[in-house]
C-alpha cells in the first residue's frame, strides 16, 4: 500500500487502516469478554465479491452494531468460523468497507469524526434533524456517495433509520438497490440494545448474549420488482415486518428489554 494512497472519498488508506486497528483493539472485549457474541453465516461473507455488496440490517445502537460488523466481517474474511477469537484478523482489515450514518451524528465530537474517517458515508436525514421532525428532499449527492462506495467495496445500511424496533423501512434503500443493483445481504442482530447505551459507546450491562445472523443474499429482480416489493422483502429478511409482532408471544415482547435474553426467533 502506498504511503499516500487514498480511497474515493479522499481518506488516506494507511491512516484508515491504523484507525480500524486501534478501534478494534479498544472494542474487542465488548463482544468477546464483557459480553459474548453468537455469530451465524461467516461462510456467506467469504463467498461475496469484493465490491457492490449492500448489507441491510436492523438497528439497535448508533455505533456498537456497525463496529461489531467490522469485527465479524474481517474475522470471517480471515477464515474465522462464526468467531472473532484472536484479534489478529484486524491486522489486514478490509479497507473498502463503509456504513451509512446521519451526517449530524458524525460531526458531534472528535470520537464520531474518527469513526466517520474509519468508514462512514454521511447522509442528511430527510425526516429528522437535531431531534425534530423535518420534511426535506433527498440530496442526490448522498445517493451518489453510496453508489461510489458500492463501486469501491461493501456498504452497511440500517434502512429503518432509527434504533426503535418495528419501524417502517425508508424507501430510499429500495431506490439505491434498483439503481446500483448490488448483492443484498440481510443481517439480523440482537442483544446490543441490552448491552450498550443508545449511542453504543458506553457498556450498560455485562454478561449479555449478543447475536448476529448473516443470511444468504436476496433474490431481487432489479428491473421489474417494485420499490414496495423490495422494501417488503427487506422487512421480512431483517425480521422487522409488522407481521412478526403477531407471532411473537406477548410475554416475549414484554421481556424484550430484559438483560441477557437470548434470541428465540429465527427466519
Amino acid at each position: 500500500m502506498g504511503l499516500f494512497k487514498k480511497n474515493p472519498f479522499g481518506h488516506n488508506l494507511l491512516v484508515k487502516k491504523w484507525l480500524i486497528r486501534l478501534l478494534a483493539v479498544i472494542t474487542h472485549k465488548r463482544y468477546r469478554g464483557f459480553n459474548t457474541i453468537e455469530i451465524e453465516g461467516s461462510d456467506i461473507i467469504r463467498k461475496l465479491p469484493p465490491q457492490n455488496v449492500l448489507f441491510v440490517s436492523n438497528h439497535q445502537t448508533y455505533f456498537a452494531d456497525v463496529v461489531a460488523m467490522f469485527h465479524v466481517f474481517n474475522a470471517s474474511l480471515s477464515g474465522r468460523e462464526d468467531s472473532i477469537k484472536n484479534l489478529g484478523y484486524i491486522w489486514q482489515p478490509k479497507l473498502n468497507m463503509y456504513y451509512v450514518a446521519a451526517a449530524e451524528t458524525m460531526k458531534k465530537s472528535l470520537l464520531t469524526k474518527i469513526l466517520a474517517y474509519a468508514g462512514s458515508i454521511s447522509v442528511e436525514r430527510t425526516w429528522r434533524s437535531e431531534g425534530k421532525d423535518v420534511n426535506r428532499k433527498v440530496k442526490f449527492s448522498d445517493i451518489s456517495n453510496i453508489g461510489t462506495a458500492l463501486n469501491d467495496g461493501w456498504v452497511i445500511t440500517f434502512p429503518q433509520g432509527t434504533t426503535t424496533p418495528w419501524k417502517p423501512l425508508r424507501k430510499g434503500t429500495s431506490h439505491i438497490i434498483k439503481k446500483y443493483k448490488p448483492i443484498v445481504v440481510p443481517v439480523v442482530i440482537d442483544g446490543f440494545r441490552r448491552s450498550f447505551d443508545k449511542k453504543g459507546l458506553r457498556i450498560k450491562k455485562k454478561g449479555i448474549l449478543q447475536s448476529m445472523v448473516i443470511k444468504e443474499p436476496l433474490d431481487i429482480d432489479y428491473e421489474n420488482e417494485s420499490f414496495d416489493s423490495i422494501i417488503e422483502k427487506l422487512e421480512y429478511a431483517i425480521e422487522q415486518h409488522p407481521s412478526f409482532l403477531k407471532v411473537i408471544p406477548k410475554s416475549e415482547l414484554m421481556a424484550y428489554e430484559e438483560e441477557n435474553k437470548k434470541r428465540k426467533f429465527r427466519v
